[in-house]
């Protein structure tokens, strides 16, 4: 799934992200509001991870989640 598909899907996606990143609030969910690069920053400062790392994690969650 593309990202725009996820964005376009945000409800329905953001119980899958909280799934995943489990110190994600339903405040920060609803603030990323389906923006890829607000979720690479949220999980970066949320787990204390390099960008890199976090974006390498938001890229597993964009080809795994079949929303």
């Amino acid at each position: 799934m593309n990202w725009d598909q996820i964005q376009g899907k945000w409800k329905q996606v953001k119980g899958k992200a909280q799934q995943k990143w489990g110190d994600l609030t339903d405040d920060d969910l609803d603030r990323i509001e389906g923006r890829r690069d607000q979720l690479v920053g949220t999980v970066q400062e949320r787990y204390g991870i390099a960008n890199d790392e976090a974006e390498k994690q938001v890229r597993e969650f964009e080809g795994s989640c079949n929303c």
